[in-house]
């Protein structure tokens, strides 16, 4: 972890990273959730939100213009923005930021790809580090029949079909996902990952996450994380809290 900027101020950042399919942004949810029932200002974050790039992303993949290199760039650019304008400021507000992905998807994803995985991580160097990442494993065939219950159609990029590595879309989808899983268990303990077993229940995973935030976080989440007003649960509270 010593890629990212160390974390000093008031607020927290957990982060949950897996492949698709793997049921990582039910989780977040759930946690994020139950850190506002708690009384803690809870901010969200996804991966590929970011209003300044939105169009240009989507134009991108609708004509099928990006190269591995080029489709890097966007999704790092588009981290920037949010880090800079969205995550880092309400950390240092004192928030609690739970994402949906976070840099390591794109060492994942970029070099399943094929781009030079130094220079992928190199682009994320000025990331805040998170407190907590949450590394949901999942078997690949679990994690593909998952997505293809829950989906009409696989996306063109979704399914690294830029690659050539399969004319059906199914079987390109696997392999791809297949390269992405390989990078994530080679961080795993590297990053330090905390591991979930994503093929336990809803309920087991989400009290292991509240059980291991507590055991990370409690006292740090205690005496500096932001309150929002008692009985007011929202986002929108949570975002007054910050501002306020």
């Amino acid at each position: 972890m010593a890629l990212f900027l160390p974390n000093r101020y008031a607020g927290r950042l957990i982060v949950v990273e897996g492949i698709d399919g793997s049921g990582k942004s039910t989780q977040i949810s759930l946690l994020s959730h139950w850190l506002r029932s708690q009384g803690y200002a809870v901010a969200f974050s996804e991966w590929n939100s970011s209003p300044l790039v939105r169009q240009t992303t989507r134009r991108g993949k609708k004509k099928e213009m990006f190269t591995p290199t080029s489709f890097s760039l966007i999704h790092a650019t588009d981290f920037a923005n949010r880090s800079e304008s969205y995550i880092l400021p309400l950390v240092k507000a004192g928030a609690v930021v739970c994402a949906d992905r976070y840099a390591f998807t794109a060492f994942a994803r970029d070099v399943a790809r094929g781009v030079n995985r130094r220079w992928v991580r190199n682009l994320y160097r000025f990331a805040l580090r998170p407190d907590v990442c949450f590394y949901f494993r999942v078997p690949l065939d679990v994690a593909v029949q998952r997505i293809l219950g829950g989906r009409d159609a696989i996306k063109y990029y979704e399914a690294g079909m830029d690659l050539g590595l399969s004319r059906d879309v199914v079987e390109s989808f696997r392999i791809f996902q297949g390269r992405i899983l390989d990078e994530y268990e080679a961080m795993a303990e590297q990053m330090g990952f905390r591991i979930i077993d994503a093929t336990l229940s809803i309920e087991e995973q989400q009290q292991q996450m509240r059980e291991m935030v507590l055991e990370a976080l409690g006292q740090r989440l205690r005496a500096g994380v932001l309150r929002i007003p008692e009985g007011d649960t929202s986002a929108g509270a949570t975002a007054l809290a910050v501002l306020q």
